[in-house]
């Protein structure tokens, strides 16, 4: 009997997380870190060489609202500085909100990377397909908040009413426009989460299963409390999205028998 449970402890072994110090797991963390910021280092100096196609596009849905809507139009569809510093710092804080997003897949990487020592073997086999789902969710969450935020930014003008005009300064303007494509890209990982917590044993898909009515208000507490620009059309475009999430983590973990 002891022969066999040697046996089964070779061919699926633990994690390995004990087998190295308090000290070492600090500096491999430390060393990921590192490759993460110098990422997006690297992608925040090509952000600030492309600065002006990036603010093209960043500030297309601005111009067409204002194009559809002349009486509000009071800076030919221009955003404005109010300061002398605040192109520079503008131009500055958005190429780190790009470098951010950019380099956003090798931050889920290298966190990857950090947990795998954690896993077992049956549980590595996964790794792969982990961080292949988690970058495409991510994508497809930046993907949508840039199709939803012209509908986000007409909100916002329109619902200050008719005796108001919209004169924003680029610093406020894209610093929303990056924000929200964060948050939806980070929201939109959320199963990836979910589904590793089955694989691990923390929940099962018979309890999410079970806590569904409870996830479902829960869900939509959280879309309407993180959708930055409170408008009815992006809160639905992050709330359907993660309620579907939740329904595809519970069949996945059917799938894989937990």
């Amino acid at each position: 009997m002891t022969a066999v449970h040697g046996s089964d402890l070779r061919s699926d072994p633990g994690p390995q997380d004990d087998e190295m110090p308090l000290a070492d797991h600090l500096q491999e963390l430390r060393r990921r870190l590192l490759v993460f910021a110098a990422g997006a280092a690297l992608a925040t100096i090509a952000a600030w060489f492309m600065y002006d196609r990036v603010i093209d596009l960043m500030a297309s849905p601005y111009r067409d609202y204002l194009l559809h809507h002349p009486a509000k139009d009071i800076s030919s569809g221009n955003l404005v500085t109010t300061g002398p510093l605040e192109g520079f710092t503008t131009r500055l804080t958005i190429s780190a909100y790009v470098g951010l997003v950019v380099a956003a897949p090798l931050g889920l990487w290298e966190l990857w990377q950090f947990l795998v020592p954690a896993l077992r073997s049956k549980e590595r086999r996964y790794v792969g397909s982990f961080m292949l789902a988690a970058i495409a969710l991510f994508a497809l969450g930046v993907g949508t908040a840039v199709l939803v935020f012209p509908k986000g930014i007409a909100w916002l003008i329109g619902v200050s009413g008719s005796g108001v005009a919209p004169l924003y300064s680029p610093s406020k303007y894209f610093g929303l426009y990056a924000f929200f494509c964060l948050v939806f890209g980070a929201a939109f990982t959320y199963p990836v989460v979910l589904v590793f917590l089955e694989l691990v044993g923390v929940v099962s898909s018979s309890q999410l299963r079970r806590w569904r009515r409870y996830a479902i208000v829960l869900i939509i507490a959280v879309a309407a409390f993180i959708t930055p620009t409170s408008d009815p059309f992006s809160f639905l475009a992050m709330a359907a999205p993660l309620l579907v999430f939740y329904e595809a983590s519970i069949l996945a973990g059917r799938l894989l028998k937990h």
